[in-house]
């Protein structure tokens, strides 16, 4: 065993308990390396050990899709974030989403997404058009067009939020759980 990983082993023993007696979240970035000789299955393998995987609750793979450009300067990325890893929620998901410098993860490009997915925002080629008017060529513009009227945004969030319950609905069989004011579920007791 690697002085590091024994280190990360031994590290992570003591903290478990502490993290979650305070349900504080403790993120780790780590970094690929690639396996020498790997004939058969992913030559990708993260360093440090097996002890972060094992203590991790959620594992993530985030990996860039594309850099986003505007006026031929980059200002963010699209990433497609896998789960790898999950104790408390279904594990192997996947969602794509822009990441914008200086922003964080775009609302505008999350709910365009969705919306076009939804047929809320219809798309025709590189045309986005809302209530059947046109509202932009491209995504971008049309991301910059929903920030400068938050008012049409609203009302596609709105719509998406209606339709993302009634598909949860429809899929599950069951209705989506209660959240309180602090965004907390609901106990069902």
């Amino acid at each position: 065993m690697g002085l590091q990983a024994r280190l990360m082993s031994q590290a992570l023993r003591k903290l478990a308990g502490a993290i979650n007696k305070t349900k504080t979240v403790l993120i780790f970035i780590n970094q690929l390396r690639e396996k020498i000789g790997v004939m058969f299955g992913n030559p990708e393998t993260t360093t440090g050990g097996r002890a972060l995987k094992f203590y991790a609750s959620v594992r993530l793979d985030i990996r860039k899709i594309e850099n986003i450009k505007q006026d031929g300067e980059v200002k963010g990325n699209r990433v497609r974030v896998k789960v790898i890893k999950n104790k408390v929620a279904p594990p192997f998901r996947e969602a794509e989403f822009d990441i914008v410098y200086g922003e964080g993860i775009s609302k505008a490009g999350n709910i365009l997404d969705m919306a076009v997915n939804m047929d809320i925002i219809e798309k025709s080629g590189s045309w986005f058009s809302y209530n059947g008017d046109r509202i932009g060529q491209g995504r971008e513009n049309v991301k910059k067009f929903l920030k400068e009227n938050p008012d049409i945004l609203d009302d596609v969030e709105k719509k998406v939020r209606a339709n993302f319950e009634k598909a949860f609905q429809d899929s599950l069989g069951e209705e989506l759980p209660e959240v309180d004011e602090n965004g907390e579920f609901e106990d069902e007791e």
